[in-house]
């Protein structure tokens, strides 16, 4: 592609959607809080409607809904046959898996400690609790402790007191440990990445994550003292990423047979696109209306949970963009590699932690945290990634001034 057709596809790459996602996004805090306030048992009802195990309410039927369409349009434009032939261009491929599986989970949990449970433990509030669901499975008697819990009744159910902090940990935990498999390839493209090496990168980690996020999830809860709800957990999995990622790969192979790769690359995945940022909008209106009171009687609860988030994603893009370099990898290889392990998948974070521990819980909230940071954050990285781009390989540094600046 030449330089000028790079000029002028760069502005116009994203839809009225993305290229606002920001604005949209506090559009529908500022909904939800409201709608908090004027109809405070919405998000009860909304909650309400869930399938059940035994007495305990595991899977949010809107939730469920919203997140199926949130994943199904990434799943469907993997092309898994990509995926075997990623040998050829093995080092951006191993670099990921080994910054987003065996370095970002556990600095996330060391990040999120330090501030959450010590920084800013007093600022949360020393005795403050939380309440989150049982384990799927349990059924103690109140009074009971589990984990850092006590079994209590809360509006007429069984659930864990735990402290605040502790649930924030937990949603921090649950989006260190969701590589993203969304916006990174916008953030991909903006960047002047390989679109294709991103595809497969986001291919592959959302295979791993099939295979990792379970046990990862399990063990850093348990460290954290939470308790470790292992079927939820795995349910979770099956349901927000193994789902779509079978309906999506069914789908691409009977429209590619009936319509051709043509119509499925130019109608059918620009059809679905306002539909995912659509759904994840109307998760976000559903998680704040519960949240507004909280965060209308306490907005600096919203900044303790971004600092953490904020200095985890930057450090992980730092670590890995100059392992990138280290490595000797091209521009186009090293950007999107970055931005695959500084950002988050928050639609899987948001509905695990909806199903372990409850639409109203600090883990929930903590994960939609990661919402707000991650669009203007990742924008600013980008600019990172387009003036730093002489420091690589291959970088494309004679172009011109204009396309560094388009994102």
């Amino acid at each position: 592609m030449s330089t000028q057709a790079c000029i002028t596809k760069q502005p116009g790459g994203l839809g009225f959607f993305e290229r606002y996602l920001t604005a949209w996004v506090l559009l529908c805090i500022g909904v939800g809080i409201v709608l908090g306030k004027i109809a405070p048992n919405v998000a009860r009802s909304l909650n309400g409607m869930a399938i059940h195990v035994g007495d305990a309410p595991i899977v949010s039927i809107p939730i469920a809904i919203c997140l199926f369409f949130m994943m199904f349009p990434i799943m469907v434009k993997i092309d898994f046959g990509e995926v075997a032939r990623a040998g050829k261009n093995a080092k951006p491929v191993l670099l990921t898996l080994i910054v987003n599986w065996g370095i970002k989970p556990f600095t996330m949990f060391a990040i999120a400690t330090v501030f959450l449970g010590t920084l800013f433990h007093g600022l949360i509030g020393t005795n403050a609790l939380d309440y989150v669901r049982m384990p799927l499975g349990l059924d103690l008697p109140v009074g009971t402790m589990h984990g850092v819990g006590t079994v209590v009744l809360h509006d007429g159910a069984k659930m864990l007191a735990v402290p605040l902090w502790r649930s924030y940990l937990a949603g921090c935990i649950l989006l260190g440990l969701a590589p993203c498999t969304a916006m990174v390839l916008v953030w991909g493209f903006l960047a002047r990445g390989n679109d294709g090496l991103t595809l497969m990168m986001v291919a592959i980690n959302s295979l791993a994550m099939l295979v990792l996020y379970g046990p990862l999830g399990g063990f850093l809860l348990g460290v954290g003292r939470l308790p470790v709800p292992w079927q939820a957990l795995l349910l979770s999995i099956s349901i927000y990423v193994a789902l779509p990622l079978v309906a999506g790969y069914v789908s691409r192979r009977w429209i590619m047979a009936a319509k051709g790769p043509t119509w499925f690359r130019e109608r059918f995945v620009h059809i679905l696109t306002p539909i995912t940022i659509t759904a994840l909008l109307a998760t976000l209106i559903l998680l704040f209306s519960f949240k507004g009171d909280i965060i209308v009687s306490n907005p600096l609860t919203i900044l303790w949970i971004a600092i953490p988030l904020s200095i985890q994603t930057m450090f992980i893009f730092g670590l890995t963009y100059l392992l990138a370099r280290v490595f000797k990898l091209s521009y186009r290889d090293a950007a999107p590699a970055a931005m695959i392990g500084a950002s988050n998948n928050f639609e899987v974070a948001i509905a695990t932690a909806v199903m372990l521990f409850g639409l109203s819980s600090g883990a929930a909230l903590a994960t939609v945290v990661g919402v707000l940071i991650e669009v203007p954050i990742m924008l600013m990285l980008v600019r990172i990634c387009l003036r730093t781009a002489g420091w690589f390989p291959e970088s494309g540094r004679d172009e011109p001034a204009s396309v560094r600046s388009a994102a």
